[in-house]
C-alpha cells in the first residue's frame, strides 16, 4: 500500500527501545496532538496507532498498538513517519505557504513564496524575487494567498519598479 496523498512528514523512527516494541522517535513537530494515545501515523506501508508516548531526552519513546515486540519495532528503524495535517486556521503551515501569492495590505503583488527559511527571531518567507519577509508581518493567509503588512523599506532592494533586484 502506498502512502496516502496529503500527509506531512512529522519525524523519524530511529530505533527500537527495550523489548516490548517501544521505539525511539525524533519528531519535527511541537504539536501535542501528534503523541496522544490514538494518534495515527503512517510508516512504511501502513498506519500505526500511538498507544503511549513519553519524552526521553530530546526524543520520544513511543509504543504503537500494532508493534508488540522488539522484532516488530526493529523493522521500523530509520523510517520516516507521516500524519494528516492538523486543521488550525490560526497557524502558518509551511505546506500552505510554499507557492502562495504574497500581497501587501494595499493589494500590491510581492511575488510567490518559494521557501520558508528558519531564523532565530522569526521564520522568513523567501519570495521568488529573493526578498525575505519575516512571518510576523503576515496578517492573513488562505486559499493560496498570503497578505502581509510590511514596514516601509522592506522591499527597497527588491522593487522591480525601481529597476533594482
Amino acid at each position: 500500500m502506498s502512502r496516502p496523498a496529503g500527509l506531512l512528514q512529522i519525524g523519524h523512527i530511529r530505533r527500537a527501545h527495550g523489548l516490548s516494541g517501544q521505539v525511539n522517535v525524533e519528531l519535527g513537530t511541537d504539536r501535542p496532538e501528534r503523541v496522544v494515545p490514538g494518534a495515527r501515523w503512517w510508516a512504511r506501508n501502513g498506519w500505526l496507532t500511538v498507544a503511549t508516548a513519553s519524552r526521553h531526552q530530546d526524543r520520544w519513546l513511543v509504543t504503537f498498538d500494532e508493534l508488540g515486540e522488539r522484532a516488530a519495532a526493529q523493522r521500523y528503524t530509520n523510517i520516516p513517519v507521516y500524519a494528516e495535517p492538523i486543521e488550525d486556521p490560526d497557524e502558518l503551515w509551511v505546506h500552505e505557504l510554499i507557492g502562495a501569492e504574497v500581497v501587501d495590505t494595499d493589494g500590491t503583488a510581492r511575488g510567490r513564496c518559494v521557501a520558508v527559511v528558519a531564523n532565530p527571531a522569526a521564520d522568513l518567507l523567501e519570495l521568488d524575487s529573493g526578498a525575505l519577509v519575516p512571518v510576523v508581518f503576515v496578517v492573513d493567509h488562505g486559499d493560496g494567498r498570503i497578505v502581509i503588512d510590511p514596514p516601509d523599506g522592506l522591499f527597497d532592494d527588491h522593487d522591480p519598479a525601481a529597476g533594482t533586484e
